[in-house]
């Protein structure tokens, strides 16, 4: 049986469609059943009957930090998709983002040892690679370095390591680092917000680009090497490395919105970011521009996906029709 943490996320739910759609016995952990509708409603996507499929999955509540329920999750169970993670830029989550996202994955990584569990796939992000020299590229080998890192890439850095200890252990495991993963739904939270501003058809944009890639290819991609005979190796998942400007142009095109052609100003960026913080000061919300944001804009890297396509002879693909379809469910869902 194969457990799945993280399936209400946008790669869990995506992840529980293919795996059931190839009749594999699936286990999912959840923590409200708000979020697992929606896992039903990702499923409507690509199915005309998607309850089916959905009551396939055998739901536990549970969460990655409760290992008494975590122990129940595990019984039985040969391979584990970790995809369940918290993300958050403000500093000021760092504590709680270490909590989740490294202990929660070294609770992950103790209880595959324990239950013999024959191969983990952990979920990790490009933020976790190292930075590269200006002007060139950067692969699974570059040097880590925490300057100028977020803290949600810092605590998937250190997730990362509590992997690698457990590869250590004797347990197979593998990491894939994707970009930012383009798909239908989760518009509430990560790439989804790229949605949201695209369809409010803003004239700015700001500086900088990194690596995309859909949805699509990050679960293909994590079937194929937990089915490989690879072991304890990560890979970068990027189909293409673009500008924000090159990606909320495509995204507005397909919303029928003018596309941006203002890039921020730094002043402005700078400006913005005090207004964020105050902003937090007075509400209490969260931090969404921090000086760490404002470098990764002035300093885009680009990504290689060379490894992947040489290991599995994996091919990506392109970025554009998964833009379409997302964009139309994002039109039918908010019109």
């Amino acid at each position: 049986m194969i457990l799945v943490t993280g399936g209400t996320g946008l790669v869990g739910s995506h992840l529980l469609f293919r795996l059931t759609s190839l009749n594999k016995k699936v286990r999912a952990i959840y923590r409200s059943e708000t979020k697992r509708t929606g896992v039903q409603k990702t499923f409507s996507y690509y199915s005309d009957n998607p309850e089916t499929l959905f009551n396939k999955i055998e739901w536990i509540k549970a969460d990655i930090l409760d290992l008494p329920t975590m122990e129940l999750a595990f019984s039985g169970i040969d391979q584990v998709y970790h995809a369940a993670a918290l993300i958050s830029f403000d500093p000021q989550d760092f504590k709680l983002l270490r909590k989740v996202n490294v202990e929660g994955t070294a609770n992950m990584v103790n209880l595959c040892i324990a239950h013999n569990v024959k191969k983990l796939c952990y979920v990790s992000t490009i933020g976790a690679i190292g930075k590269g020299a200006p002007g060139l590229v950067a692969n699974e080998q570059n040097e880590w370095t925490e300057q100028h890192t977020n803290v949600y890439a810092l605590s998937k850095y250190d997730a990362e390591l509590e992997v690698w200890r457990g590869s250590q252990e004797n347990l197979s495991v593998v990491i894939v680092n994707p970009g930012v993963i383009l798909g239908p739904g989760n518009w509430e939270g990560g790439s989804g917000k790229l949605f949201a501003t695209a369809f409010k058809g803003y004239s700015y944009f700001p500086p900088g680009g990194t690596g995309f890639v859909t949805v699509f290819d990050v679960v293909k991609s994590m079937l194929q090497l937990m089915d490989a005979s690879i072991v304890n190796e990560r890979f970068i998942l990027v189909g293409e490395n673009l500008s924000y400007q090159e990606i909320l142009s495509r995204l507005a095109q397909e919303f029928g919105k003018q596309k941006p052609t203002k890039q921020l100003k730094i002043w402005q960026l700078q400006i913005g970011r005090y207004v964020d913080w105050l902003k937090t000061v007075i509400t209490g919300s969260e931090r969404k521009i921090t000086k760490n944001t404002i470098y990764s804009l002035l300093h885009p890297e680009l990504y290689s996906n060379e490894k992947i396509r040489q290991k599995l002879g994996f091919e990506f693909d392109a970025l554009n029709d998964t833009i379409k379809l997302s964009c139309a469910k994002f039109i039918e869902e908010h019109s």
